[in-house]
């Protein structure tokens, strides 16, 4: 049985925190409107094509404030990588992204 396809956006929705050209970025933001959009049109299986802004990420590189955009094509076109669990994406210079969860610890003796 084929293994189900990857899409960057699945796992950008659960996603606490991202990796960009090696930069951790604790702020990103999906255009929800635009992804409402594109559910529906799912569901009324019609396709669907934006160059809206999909995702929006910000990071600090010392004292510069790096920020970043890509649309919803850029971001479903995106090619994933299972040597490093990453993914491809943009225009060249393209840049790779990794999705992380949150890590956290429990306090509490058990």
């Amino acid at each position: 049985m084929p293994a189900a396809p990857l899409y960057l956006l699945d796992q950008l929705e659960t996603a606490d925190m991202l990796e960009i050209n090696g930069l951790h970025a604790f702020e990103f933001s999906l255009n929800d409107q635009l992804l409402d959009r594109a559910e529906a049109a799912a569901l009324a299986d019609e396709s669907f094509s934006s160059e809206e802004v999909a995702l929006r990420i910000e990071s600090l590189d010392g004292r510069e404030r790096r920020r970043w955009q890509f649309s919803y094509n850029a971001v479903m076109e995106a090619q994933y990588s299972a040597e490093d669990d990453s993914w491809t994406l943009g225009d060249p210079p393209q840049h790779r992204l990794r999705c992380m969860g949150a890590v956290s610890a429990c306090t509490e003796d058990e």
